[in-house]
Order: C-alpha cells, then structure tokens, then sequence
C-alpha cells in the first residue's frame, strides 16, 4: 500500500512541497490537519459539554490516550473540506461541512522522542445533539467516547484541578457498548500544549 503523501508547508501555512507522511514527522515539516470538536450546551445543567475519542490500544501513537473528537491529515491532493470524511470514518457519525461551525487555524508543535509533528490546524465545531447510541466507532481507530463539562477541562489544563470526571463508554472486543464513569487526571489526554488546548477552549467559548 502506497504510503500517504501530504502537502509540506511553510510557517506562513502556505504550500511549499510534497512529502510521504513519514518523512514530514520525522523531520518535522510543518502540515495541514483537520480538527472537529463535538460540544453541546445542556439547557437543564446550564453548561457546555465536550466530547473526547478514546484512542484505540492498537494504535501506533498515543495508544489508549483521550484526543480531539475526530482528527486527520488533509493529504496533499484534497482540500480542508474533505477533513470531514474523518467523523465519518471514526465515529460513524455523518456530519456535512456546512453543518461545521469554523474555529480557525491553530498552529500546533507536538515534538515526541520519534515523531516532530507540526500542524497548521484547521479547526471546526459541531455543535448538534449527538447521543452515545448514534457513535459506530472504528474501533481499530477509536475505543470510546467521553465527555465532560467544557469548565472541567478547563481547570484541568490550567492546573486548577488535578482530575475531572468523564462519562461515555468504551467498546469491548465483542463490539459491546458498556457505559463509564471515571475521574482522570491530564495525563490520560495526549500531551497537546496547554497553549493549544486554551486556545481551543477559548474558541469554542465564544461560539457557545
């Protein structure tokens, strides 16, 4: 299978190049990604919600770990809409574009002993009800879908609190949902900035 080619770009975010996947986090070329955050506003509690992906156990990088919604690469001959196709891949939830509400670009440095990775983040909200049942994840991908209030994560990441409490469920080998309720701690997340993560919060805050 012929290896992902995604666009090389400058600080500017412009393109600049063509590289395998591989070699642009080996040597940390900056390129494009797609970011979709699922939150809700709960009328009864009065709070805004945020959805997390449980990455799978089998994935290469940050196994196990609490992510972004849905997140991709843009490859080199696709534009920023077709980012989309994520949602549907991993979450088996179909969402169009125009239902997608534009965060912005966040640029975004994640330097791991052997990955650079450096990301022009093309960032988008979904903002729609979406209950537990609706998510048929790709468990090869993604093994769980948690939420917490959006005030929560946000003392988290700015060191106010040490853990937070996030309901969901995970999906077991026999393709069962089974319901959760846990406290985790930041370093049950994958290690994005805490710039990057503010930043995001603060986006999704004034779209609330």
């Amino acid at each position: 299978m012929e290896e992902e080619k995604l666009a090389v770009l400058n600080e500017s975010g412009d393109r600049v190049g063509v590289k395998s996947r591989s070699e642009v986090h080996a040597k940390g070329y900056w390129h494009e990604t797609f970011h979709c955050w699922f939150a809700r506003y709960d009328d009864d509690s009065k709070e805004t919600f945020i959805y997390f992906q449980l990455r799978s156990d089998i994935k290469k990088d940050f196994p196990g770990l609490l992510d972004i919604t849905a997140a991709g690469h843009i490859l080199s001959d696709e534009k920023i809409e077709d980012g989309v196709r994520e949602v549907h891949e991993e979450l088996g939830i179909k969402v169009k574009f125009e239902e997608l509400e534009d965060l912005g670009v966040v640029k975004g440095e994640l330097i791991q002993e052997n990955m650079i990775d450096r990301e022009h983040t093309n960032v988008f909200l979904y903002t729609k009800p979406v209950s537990y049942e609706e998510f048929q994840l790709q468990t090869e991908e993604v093994s769980g879908i948690f939420s917490s209030s959006l005030s929560d994560f946000k003392s988290l990441i700015q060191h106010d609190k040490t853990e937070i409490e996030l309901k969901g469920f995970v999906v077991t080998k026999d393709e069962e949902k089974i319901d959760i309720s846990e406290k985790v701690g930041y370093h049950h997340f994958v290690p994005h900035k805490r710039s990057y993560l503010l930043e995001i919060i603060d986006r999704i805050e004034r779209k609330m």
